[in-house]
């Protein structure tokens, strides 16, 4: 591994980079924070991937384009008098050190929950009206229920065993099936997002982050249906006019494979 002043120099020639990137290319002088904006994301979500896909190599090349956006922003501000990345870099130091009195401070901690009591604690006292106030309204559904889940259990709004949780899903769940029976599709919508809701609830107890574990379902079901095109391909068939019963053989084959 490269040594602190190796490390250091690497920053300062990204830096360096940039500049001279925003000076003379024309891509870069014309791009604004909103303009970045929706390839930051989609630069965040491709290092998503490379961590579900234990790809380190390509972990590395998607850190590096999410820090050059990073580098980006703070390059803009600087131009418009704002912040610089110096400030970017104290600004997230100082918030560390003041929430994390138990490393910085004379405060004792006994675990993990009490540490991110005491952060969400701490934003409230710095300010916030609400903990689930840092909760970003873009965020997937899926991952934003797990945020704020996560949030105010930090503040002591939770269940207490796994088992109460289990029984609000399946209290959900039947709730669920009358709005079904009634054929009532707005309650039926209200309903089943009760459901996901509760069983969010439930992975978090179990310590199963649910975006993740939905993720390795949804490339298992692609890697099953990709092999059954192949199947029907080398067949010379077409997947519409094959039975279900036909393509199941090739189905159950893919979970062996």
């Amino acid at each position: 591994m490269n040594s602190r002043a190796n490390q250091l120099q690497a920053f300062d020639r990204l830096l360096t980079i940039m500049d001279e990137l925003r000076a003379q290319c024309p891509w870069d002088k014309k791009q604004t924070m909103e303009s970045l904006r929706p390839l930051t994301i989609e630069e965040t979500y491709e290092l998503g991937d490379a961590i579900l896909d234990n790809d380190l190599d390509e972990v590395k090349k998607e850190i590096g384009d999410v820090l050059l956006h990073l580098v980006f922003y703070s390059k803009i501000g600087s131009e418009k008098n704002s912040f610089d990345i110096a400030d970017v870099c104290n600004s997230i130091c100082d918030k560390l050190i003041h929430r994390h009195p138990h490393i910085y401070g004379d405060v004792t901690v006994k675990d993990e929950e009490e540490v991110k009591r005491n952060w969400e604690n701490l934003k409230l006292k710095e300010g916030k009206k609400s903990v689930l106030e840092g909760v970003p309204k873009s965020l997937p559904a899926l991952v934003k229920a797990t945020r704020i889940q996560d949030k105010v259990a930090g503040v002591g709004f939770d269940w207490e065993q796994p088992e109460q949780v289990w029984e609000k899903v399946e209290e959900e769940l039947e709730e669920f099936k009358v709005e079904v029976r009634k054929n009532d599709a707005d309650a039926m919508e209200s309903e089943f997002g009760d459901v996901l809701f509760s069983l969010v609830n439930y992975a978090r107890f179990l310590k199963i982050n649910p975006e993740n574990a939905l993720e390795r379902t949804n490339k298992k079901f692609k890697l099953r249906f990709e092999y059954l095109e192949e199947k029907a391909k080398a067949l010379n068939k077409d997947l519409k006019d094959m039975t279900l019963a036909e393509m199941d053989v090739f189905w159950e084959e893919a979970k062996k494979v």
